[in-house]
């Protein structure tokens, strides 16, 4: 979007004041008549509005995922995202071991930045140059505000470079994603989440159990797919997106915003449901609601969502950006039950190109100790097409000629005992 620089102002003004507030006018303007989808290209912004109460944290989350690198790590209030203390140097936390080693860092200064505000607190005056910093940040803060600021202390590691990873990762995901969420009336906005849940990585496996590209728990996955010894359908990116759409479908169906509903993908329906009786709005929600368990993460990922969306839209528009590629596949139904070395044999295709094509098979299966079932849908590489027709043709063709044999068989038994009889 361009705007024409005019040279108006008033006579008591400058003309760099005038064209400032000329432009915040316009912006404002823009804004509320409901075009701020031109900002955003392809948002919806009536379904997902940046609501006022949230602006900053959208703007946190952005830079998180665009600006600070994963060797860094920045130190923040928890409450008020403005609020940034300092931004550390870090080992990459991509590396092998990272965590251990930045832990003792990152404390260190979150324990310097929580002493100095427990003595701003105190009464104690600023001192160092840096004491004057932070005391500037909370300016007109009283004592108490101050103590709470002190243990209100978090860190955020960056993620440019893993969000970026993510998003040349889902070029293999996003079209059929975007297909299943129009397929069930959604917006297809919400095949972004993922980059806040897993960065697209369908291995993904959180320290809470949830697993896969949507990062479902197995209580919440059970309602939607298979999860037992032999199969978990979170892994695949396909069918836990299915069942991701039904989850949100359900949620909006209940919460009636979207707002809501992405909040409830974190923090449960039922919670939400309490919420909203309890504050009404979303943005009601967001600046007092403080109940049960619903804490930082959750208060913040309406604002991941948001700012993930933005990110990952403009990233995507890169010339240059080599996305990866859906692979073709194509589905075979088992008759029966089957070995994965049958069907490799069977259909001349390698273990590992199973697994690949098939994450939701539990390693019980590569393992040998059990069968796929009946009925089960297998994804083969389109190659393989040939190698199915050609084995379901045999078997009609065996089928076939076992059945004239038996014909063969019983004419032949049948003229036996007519002669038999006639002799008779």
């Amino acid at each position: 979007m361009k705007i024409a620089k005019l040279k108006i102002f008033t006579p008591h003004s400058s003309p760099s004041k005038s064209l400032k507030f000329l432009f915040v006018t316009i912006i404002v303007l823009f804004y509320c008549a409901g075009n701020a989808p031109t900002l955003y290209a392809n948002i919806d912004a009536k379904k997902f509005p940046a609501f006022p109460a949230i602006q900053d944290n959208i703007n946190f989350w952005e830079k998180i995922y665009s600006t600070y690198s994963t060797s860094q790590a920045v130190i923040h209030d928890r409450n008020d995202l403005t609020k940034i203390y300092d931004v550390i140097t870090i080992i990459d936390y991509l590396l092998p071991g990272a965590q251990q080693l930045n832990k003792p860092l990152i404390e260190s200064s979150k324990q310097k930045y929580s002493s100095i505000l427990s003595r701003l607190g105190q009464g104690i005056n600023p001192v160092t140059k840096e004491e004057h910093r932070i005391a500037a940040l909370h300016k007109n803060a009283s004592r108490s505000q101050l103590i709470e600021a002190s243990e209100s202390i978090r860190s955020q590691i960056g993620q440019k470079e893993r969000f970026r990873q993510g998003v040349v990762r889902s070029g293999a995901y996003m079209p059929e994603i975007k297909r299943i969420f129009r397929s069930h009336n959604l917006p297809e906005e919400l095949a972004y989440l993922p980059h806040v849940e897993s960065s697209f990585n369908p291995e993904a496996y959180s320290k809470v159990g949830a697993s896969g590209l949507w990062q479902f728990t197995r209580p919440t996955g059970l309602a939607y797919m298979r999860i037992d010894e032999l199969i978990d359908e979170r892994q695949d990116p396909i069918i836990a997106s299915h069942a991701a759409a039904k989850f949100l479908k359900k949620n909006h169906s209940l919460l009636d915003c979207w707002a809501l509903a992405l909040t409830a993908y974190n923090y449960g329906t039922s919670g939400m449901m309490r919420a909203k009786r309890d504050k009404g709005s979303y943005e009601n929600i967001f600046l007092g609601y403080r109940e049960g368990y619903f804490k930082f993460a959750s208060r913040n990922f309406y604002s991941e969502f948001l700012a993930a969306l933005r990110v990952a839209k403009r990233i995507e528009q890169e010339p240059t950006l080599a996305r990866h590629k859906p692979i073709p596949t194509t589905t075979v139904r088992l008759k029966k039950k089957a070995s994965l070395d049958h069907i490799s044999r069977n259909f001349k295709v390698d273990i590992k190109t199973i697994r690949e094509l098939n994450p939701a098979i539990k390693a019980v299966a590569f393992q040998g100790r059990q069968p796929l079932p009946q009925g089960y849908q297998l994804k083969l590489p389109v190659t393989t097409r040939h190698h199915a027709n050609q084995t379901i043709t045999i078997k009609a063709e065996q089928k076939a000629r076992k059945n004239r044999i038996h014909l063969r068989a019983s004419y032949k038994n049948k003229k036996n005992i007519s002669s038999l009889k006639a002799e008779g």
